[in-house]
């Protein structure tokens, strides 16, 4: 075991595996909202308020928490997360109602928002440094992590006779061992410093150094995390209610089309120049909308699901570039606090659309909704392609241009 403590190999990729399993647990719910909405009975707006409530508590753990990490140790901050994620699958398994649905939910978004950045931050502490892949997991992690939640569900809900019970069952126990037996493997990656009871005050900090990088990362992240929190909250009901795609696992396939395309683009695209990934990406992933709006309105439901992959591959493109640029030189007491702003960010733009998309659902229809929010996504990752081109015209005419002979 102490071979498995000086290894920086094994910890860059234990963090990654926890990062992945913690993602995956927070999209198993996408596919059972259906489940949970037939058998409690309530509305597209109270599905996507339970969606909500989630991605607040989200929030409020990445604003308070986010850098505690960088003051008392990863570990500590990851043994709280992860028994937070083992309180909210025995939550899920007790609901009820929708109450103990809102519960389960906050439980897990704080524990979500603990972990992303500090995971994140142990993939940056522990990667070489001639081989930066901490980036291209930290990007990659969201797609495949909720690609196989998404899918998991899916193939519980049709093919298990008690799914919610088994999903969140199993959820406990590998969280229980994480905590038990994984976390103890685990070196210590970040020392203690002073600060930890000034680090609560909520606040996103940004160093001095990534401000610029973060500025242009921004209406990026905004256009990619916006389609996420549509797709995760009322993406198989778009299925069902446009498309008549009443099989659940058909309906998770959904999920997985827009996340798995966005772990292969990332892992296809991480050692491209990170602002190139970032442009590329934008474009993909307006034209994969575009898509979107079309297949809305014609009912074309091959479309519909060809669209969601490409807006998928634009996503992960987008996204490496993005996380590539903020995260250059980053300073090691300040990881975790840099990550859990760029999770706030995408959070924000992953929540409060997305509520507003469920509200407008309730009174004037799943189509004309999911029309108009993909347009308006669409628009977005043009104008942040359009803003990437104006900064690195600006780069090139700032470069000192050679002197004639």
């Amino acid at each position: 075991m102490p071979a498995l403590r000086s290894s920086r190999a094994a910890t860059f990729w234990t963090a990654a595996a926890l990062l992945v399993l913690v993602l995956a647990a927070s999209a198993a719910p996408s596919p059972l909202y259906r489940v949970y909405q037939e058998r409690f009975g309530f509305s597209s707006g109270v599905l996507t308020a339970v969606f909500g409530i989630y991605a607040f508590a989200l929030l409020g753990a990445l604003l308070v928490v986010g850098r505690l990490s960088d003051h008392v140790g990863r570990r500590p901050v990851l043994v709280a997360g992860l028994l937070l994620q083992v309180a909210a699958s025995l939550l899920f398994l007790s609901a009820d109602g929708v109450g103990w649905l809102l519960t389960a939910r906050v439980v897990q978004g704080l524990s979500v928002g603990a972990l992303t950045g500090t995971l994140g931050a142990i993939l940056l502490d522990s990667q070489r440094s001639d081989r930066p892949r901490a980036a291209l997991l930290n990007s990659a992690s969201p797609g495949v992590g909720l690609a196989l939640g998404a899918v998991a569900a899916g193939l519980a809900i049709e093919g298990l006779g008690a799914p919610t019970a088994w999903v969140f069952g199993v959820l406990a126990v590998l969280f229980s061992l994480a905590v038990l037996v994984v976390v103890p493997l685990l070196p210590e990656t970040s020392p203690r410093v002073p600060g930890a009871l000034a680090s609560l005050r909520p606040r996103v900090h940004v160093p001095a150094a990534q401000r610029a990088a973060f500025v242009v990362a921004t209406p990026c992240l905004v256009a990619l995390w916006a389609l996420g929190g549509l797709y995760l909250s009322l993406g198989p009901s778009l299925a069902a209610g446009v498309f008549g795609i009443e099989d659940h696992l058909v309906g998770s396939l959904l999920l997985v089309a827009v996340n798995g395309t966005g772990a292969i683009a990332s892992v296809a695209l991480w050692r491209t120049e990170p602002s190139t990934a970032m442009l590329l990406g934008c474009l993909v992933f307006a034209t994969g909308v575009g898509g979107t709006v079309v297949s809305l309105t014609t009912g074309n439901t091959a479309l519909f699901f060809t669209a969601a992959a490409v807006s998928g591959f634009g996503f992960g493109a987008a996204f490496v570039g993005a996380i590539a640029t903020v995260t250059r030189g980053v300073a090691a007491g300040e990881r975790g606090g840099l990550l859990s702003s760029v999770f706030v960010v995408g959070y924000l733009a992953f929540s409060i659309p997305a509520m507003a998309a469920g509200l407008a659902a309730s009174q004037v229809g799943l189509r004309p909704t999911g029309q108009v929010y993909g347009a308006a996504v669409a628009v977005l990752a043009v104008a942040a392609a359009v803003g990437l081109l104006r900064v690195r015209r600006r780069a090139t005419e700032r470069r000192p241009q050679p002197v004639a002979m």
